[in-house]
């Protein structure tokens, strides 16, 4: 079996607890590996939100293709997207992800501020609940890396996230179908795939922070480690197999590393269809996981943090190699640095228009 990448699991729910302490932990595990585990114990996102979220996600992909394509990605980044439409790695694949994608925006009074397919306008109440909790979640976890940064104030990241302010925030539902499949969930088919091809091309995230979910025995997330190697990270690390749930795999994204200078890390990650399992994890079978991606308010500008730690880190951006996006400090907004990269993975999308 595969070593798995080494990657802290901390516990954020603990009443009484240090603050102080957890937060320190969060920006090492940040800093260091740029994914941290943090346990579920239900208090802010419960297990019945994620399993009946993962229910809606098989319902909404296995809806009539052309309902799907009804609902196709636009340059919002809400919508469906079919095999091989995004492309998270251009320079070294073959051709687009394995993968569909089913991004949602923000919901009005529970309605959705888009098209859906028929078959989840039942569901839309849940979804934005579900919705919601990941958004309330992820601006607890910037509140902990406020106070563990040292920055004045320490809710500066959380403020910057008002959930009242447009956004780039998206839920996501994924689905990848198994390697040997003639189509996906029933709808769309696609070529097999061939040596070296990818569900999900290396990649690291656009925003803030990532919170990713999965289920248990559904392997192929690897990350990039700084040796070089490809290290799979499983559902369940050690000491979490039996918890109600997997814990919450939280990663930092790219407008989060360069509002910091580097400091947190944005590390690079992937999802094979042959790449090494550990001990219980498959990746022969079909793949759901659902992400929600944290920004910033659109306006929002990303000029220095206030603190201390991050003004005075090096060896962060400022050894950002030439071609690299973020080799030049600038100040932009978070929704320039949104539109630049996706840009980037819907080159085709994007040239349409």
């Amino acid at each position: 079996m595969a070593e798995a990448a080494a990657i802290p699991i901390i516990d954020i729910s603990t009443e009484g607890g240090d603050q102080a302490e957890v937060a320190k932990a969060l920006v090492d595990a940040a800093a260091e590996h740029g994914f941290v585990y943090i346990k579920n114990t239900g208090k802010d996102i419960t297990l019945e939100q994620i399993e009946r979220a993962f229910e809606m996600s098989r319902t909404l992909f296995s809806s009539p293709i052309e309902e799907k394509q009804n609902c196709s990605i636009q340059t919002n980044n809400q919508g469906w997207s079919g095999m091989g439409t995004e492309t998270l790695d251009p320079k070294s694949q073959r051709v687009g992800d394995f993968k569909e994608a089913f991004n949602f925006g923000p919901f009005t009074n529970n309605q959705a501020n888009q098209p859906i397919p028929t078959a989840i306008i039942p569901y839309q109440p849940s979804i934005a609940a579900f919705r919601t909790s990941c958004n309330d979640f992820c601006r607890k976890l910037l509140h902990l890396f406020g106070i563990g940064l040292g920055v004045s104030p320490p809710d500066f990241f959380k403020t910057a996230h008002s959930p009242s302010l447009p956004s780039g925030s998206i839920l996501r539902f994924l689905y990848y179908p198994s390697p040997d499949s003639s189509s996906s969930s029933g709808s769309t088919s696609f070529t097999a795939p061939q040596a070296n091809d990818v569900r999900a091309g290396a990649h690291s995230d656009y925003g803030s922070v990532t919170l990713l979910f999965r289920l248990r025995g559904q392997a192929g997330l690897e990350l990039l480690t700084g040796s070089g190697a490809w290290k799979p990270v499983p559902v369940c690390p050690p000491g979490t197999e039996d918890d109600p749930a997997p814990p919450i795999l939280v990663n930092i994204g790219d407008l989060l590393s360069y509002w910091t200078n580097g400091l947190l890390r944005s590390t690079v990650h992937r999802v094979t269809f042959d790449g090494a399992a550990v001990e219980g994890e498959s990746n022969r079978e079909p793949r759901y996981s659902i992400a929600y991606f944290c920004h910033p308010a659109n306006e929002t500008k990303l000029t220095a943090v206030p603190s201390e730690r991050v003004r005075g880190f090096k060896g962060g951006l400022e050894d950002a190699k030439e071609e690299n996006p973020y080799a030049e400090r600038k100040v932009m907004t978070a929704d320039e640095h949104l539109q630049m990269r996706l840009q980037a993975s819907y080159l085709e999308l994007y040239e349409k228009k």
